[in-house]
């Protein structure tokens, strides 16, 4: 197949995870005989110093074309400017926007071979098998801002439809694997939340009768997946509530730098449909440039993108499969090792195209 698809390093360890990613694409493309075309672009910090703008208009053109869109990271200290339409972040939320990215899906599968990498007990671990949906486009992170030396506000906003349409998404997906929904709000303080909680039991009664749903405020559902994960099947949850809980449950598989995740919108009934991927760390740039980032959630993302927006199941297995018989085999980064010796990006980059050439 020919598709073009859009790599936007960004910033901090962005371009070195990125790297990785990009070869991983290539031997994929190589192996399984596609003609992938790649158009690198500014977004983020390194777009502000280049061309003033966050998000360029030469970089949204070009992921409205594209078919897959890869994101490495933004951010970093070099851009705290007072306003955040001037910061590295505001590109990645106004490209989330312009492209109707509503439904984030990030899975958490801890692999038995990286057990020991977490901090909960091995037995807690054995059978996780999670899939956060996270809504995207709404909540507190795109509610009307005021900042002052002494008052600050954000403000949170959900509409009927908003919930609704991310319900569905996670619903769907749902009834594809164990048939459990978890919806995650925090109705007894928040109006949003009401209306969250409100839709969601509508939607699920009227829709999806054999999808059992439960209710979880955000405290008890930040409890219980450190103590019960192996409980939860599809967690559905508003923006910022999903955005920590899924921090929380990389240490589920020991590390952020392993998640992947995609950013969808609407598919209009067509299987394959344009997405945002990206692993679900920040530009860490404590270690930007020591060449030791975790490229693994980057490469899960491509592995994300071949399924989701490029139709390409067999080779989204395969690269799963690859990062798994690399991690099984012992390959770590410094994230993940304790008393082993590690490998750089790079070199674990390379571990995993080995096991693709080799399967």
């Amino acid at each position: 197949m020919k598709a073009t698809i859009v790599a936007l390093p960004g910033d901090g360890i962005g371009p070195e995870v990125m790297a990785s990613a990009m070869e991983v694409l290539s031997v994929i493309a190589d192996q399984f005989g596609h003609e992938l075309t790649i158009q690198q672009h500014l977004i983020g910090g390194a777009a502000l110093d280049e061309t003033g703008q966050a998000l360029p208009t030469a970089t949204l053109d070009a992921c409205r074309q594209a078919d897959g869109v890869l994101l490495g990271a933004v951010g970093g200290p070099k851009w705290q400017d007072p306003d955040i339409n001037k910061r590295p972040e505001s590109g990645l939320l106004q490209l989330r926007a312009a492209l109707g990215l509503f439904a984030n899906l990030r899975p958490v599968v801890p692999l038995n071979s990286m057990h020991d990498a977490s901090p909960l007990k091995s037995d807690r671990l054995t059978g996780v098998d999670i899939m956060v949906v996270r809504e995207l486009t709404g909540g507190i992170y795109f509610g009307d801002k005021t900042e002052g030396v002494d008052v600050a506000e954000d403000v949170c906003r959900y509409t009927r439809e908003e919930v609704t349409r991310i319900v569905r998404v996670a619903a769907e997906l749902a009834r594809q694997r164990k048939g459990h929904l978890t919806s995650v709000d925090k109705s007894n303080v928040l109006a949003t939340s009401r209306l969250w909680r409100a839709v969601t039991t509508q939607i699920m009664a009227d829709e999806f009768p054999d999808v059992t749903l439960e209710h979880l405020l955000v405290d008890a559902a930040a409890m219980h997946l450190i103590a019960r994960p192996g409980n939860f099947d599809v967690m559905v949850t508003e923006n910022m509530f999903g955005d920590i809980l899924t921090d929380e449950a990389s240490m589920l598989v020991g590390s952020m730098g392993l998640l992947p995740s995609a950013s969808l919108g609407a598919d209009g009934g067509n299987a394959r449909r344009a997405g945002l991927y990206e692993p679900i760390h920040g530009s860490a740039p404590d270690i930007a440039g020591k060449g030791i980032a975790n490229p693994c959630g980057m490469i899960a993302s491509v592995a994300m993108m071949l399924r989701h927006s490029l139709g390409l199941e067999k080779e989204a297995a395969a690269t799963e499969l690859a990062i798994k018989l690399a991690l099984d085999g012992g390959a770590r980064t410094a994230d993940l090792a304790s008393s082993r010796q590690t490998l750089n990006t790079q070199q674990m980059g390379q571990r995993i195209i080995r096991h693709l050439t080799d399967g």
